[in-house]
């Protein structure tokens, strides 16, 4: 491994990359001792483990549980009371538990067109926030929460977890010395055996589910049980398909790795190929993207067991002197160099204790809101090329895409009254 010393790498890169070294948190515990009390917005699947997860890390509360289905709010206080012995508190509406004073953080695993307005919220009203990934529905979205996070000088992870693994810190380390040399081409990809969601009709709201708080920001349609637990990540108007559901996690460790931010030109194939049901996002997709000096791609075909060097799902950077590969049993150098590191702890806790020491003590974060932002931009982009059909430019000064008002238009979404994104 490199002569550069792994804690003063990783403590360099956060600096470096988002300018944060002098950037202290307000609102972070006076003294060590002091508990984070936190509440868990979207309780039905990851929210649950992340109550789980939050519940066991030391210095810290779940006080209370959110969510607008009834159903899925008692197995989610189980959860936490299994654990802490003793049970959260529940609300169904978002705008209430953010006025309660006992609450001093939000974990936000509701769907991903909720994800900016509970942000925005939070910080509005003082609360620091852990945003499930990806962390906007659009690209507006997530400039807007970045904006928020400064102006209000709050603490904002997103969950992109592998940021936290001491052997992705150490692939970037492995990048970032040079034994790679020169290293202009990363991609990412994933392969599964996804089921079909079929065909359903419009239908009564389920007894216990508010469905006008479930709706939020989107436009109003009739309830569909196909647009609802789950399955709304295959819509548009709730959702940003494969590419924001899995590849995130891909596409932020190829941004990372390489040191990059924001393309300049970026192409999308694919389709709808092998699914016949209600789904409108890609069931097959291919997306570049092309920065001055590299270029990263992402590479999904969500109905087949087949990925790419033998891994369902993976990350390899490209460089002259060797490839770097992520698999299942860590990662390792071909055609080069004889390096290679294993998986070692638990990348979740590892991930909850930073941002639980971000609010304690003031410690940098491995995730924090800006490269999130960066790293779900991509995937915006990639899904507007996909939907127009055609190459995009983008420009970072602007924060719109050249010469074309159709595809910038996407960047953006129109709110349901009550539920406008602040500005």
């Amino acid at each position: 491994m490199s002569s550069i010393n792994r804690r003063d790498f990783v403590k360099a890169t956060a600096a470096s990359t988002l300018g944060l070294s002098a950037l202290g948190y307000a609102g972070a515990a006076s003294q060590p001792s002091e508990r984070v009390r936190l509440a868990v917005m979207g309780v039905r699947g990851r929210g649950k483990d992340l109550a789980r997860g939050f519940a066991q890390q030391e210095h810290c509360q779940v006080v209370a549980v959110c969510d607008v289905d009834d159903a899925v709010l008692g197995p989610a206080v189980q959860a936490v009371e299994n654990i802490s012995k003793a049970a959260p508190k529940v609300e169904k509406d978002l705008r209430k538990l953010l006025e309660w004073p006992d609450v001093d953080a939000l974990i936000v695993a509701a769907p991903d067109h909720w994800h900016a307005l509970a942000t925005v919220w939070a910080c509005q009203h003082g609360k620091h926030v852990y945003v499930e990934k990806p962390v906007s529905h659009n690209a507006v979205e997530g400039r807007r929460m970045v904006e928020m996070a400064r102006k209000h000088n709050r603490v904002v992870q997103y969950g992109c977890q592998r940021r936290s693994a001491e052997h992705f810190q150490s692939a970037v380390e492995f990048l970032r010395s040079g034994k790679l040399g020169k290293v202009p081409f990363a991609r990412s990809w994933i392969a599964g055996d996804r089921k079909t969601i079929g065909k359903k009709a419009d239908a009564p709201v389920p007894s216990g589910v508010d469905y006008d708080l479930w709706l939020g920001p989107a436009p109003q349609r009739p309830f569909n049980p196909n647009r609802f637990h789950y399955n709304w990540h295959w819509f548009w108007d709730y959702g940003t398909g494969e590419l924001g559901n899995n590849g995130i996690h891909g596409l932020d460790i190829c941004r990372w790795g390489l040191g990059v931010n924001y393309p300049t030109r970026i192409t999308c194939g694919g389709g709808k190929f092998y699914y016949d049901d209600d789904q409108e996002t890609p069931d097959t997709q291919i997306a570049t993207f092309d920065f001055p000096n590299c270029s990263i791609t992402w590479e999904h075909r969500i109905w087949s067991r087949t990925g790419l060097m033998g891994e369902s799902w993976g990350v390899a950077f490209y460089g002259e002197k060797g490839t770097l590969v992520f698999d299942k049993n860590g990662w390792h150098v071909e055609n080069g160099v004889e390096a290679a590191e294993k998986p070692g702890g638990n990348m979740d806790a590892a991930h909850y204790r930073n941002f639980l020491d971000a609010i304690r003590s003031g410690a940098k974060l491995n995730a924090e809101i800006e490269d999130g932002h960066k790293s779900t931009l991509l995937c915006h982009l990639g899904n507007i090329a996909y939907r127009t059909g055609r190459t995009l430019h983008y420009d970072e000064q602007t924060h719109a895409f050249r010469d074309d008002a159709e595809a910038s238009r996407l960047l953006g979404r129109s709110y349901r009254k009550g539920f406008e994104l602040p500005s």
